[in-house]
């Protein structure tokens, strides 16, 4: 066992998920380079890229089970398109359109006030602020 694979294996344990054969190398190329943004497409790429035999159901179920055990933000975009993202400090994002990437919002990038009362019983659990870009018109 590698040293990623014992961080993995401790951080699913750490989440309160079995660290299976297929958990642990999901989670190894997922956090592997550091914060970052990706679909289940893209992270199956990566599997079949270092030989991970995984189908893209096994990705996406697992993306689900590690955003349920708090490993990692959901980010919704585009209607179809999700986004699973490792940073799960609260932040917020810039969503480049035509090239389909998600950056990180500078932390002092944005100030919310004036929030509406949620209804009674509930709290505002995450805010989630997408603002969408595009090169300049000439």
């Amino acid at each position: 066992m590698t040293p990623r694979n014992r961080v993995s294996e401790e951080k699913l344990r750490a989440s309160g998920l079995r660290p299976t054969r297929q958990r642990v190398a999901l989670a190894d190329l997922l956090f592997a380079k550091g914060d970052r943004h990706v679909t289940v497409e893209e992270l199956h790429g990566e599997a079949q890229e270092a030989g991970v035999p995984v189908s893209l159901a096994t990705v996406y179920n697992t993306l689900h089970q590690f955003t349920h055990a708090g490993m990692i933000r959901v980010l919704a975009v585009e209607g179809a398109k999700t986004y699973f993202d490792t940073n799960t400090s609260d932040h917020h994002h810039f969503f480049i359109e035509g090239e389909n990437h998600v950056v990180d919002m500078p932390a002092d990038g944005i100030s919310l006030n004036g929030l509406p009362t949620p209804p009674e019983g509930m709290e505002v659990a995450h805010i989630d602020v997408v603002v969408r870009l595009r090169p300049k018109k000439s």
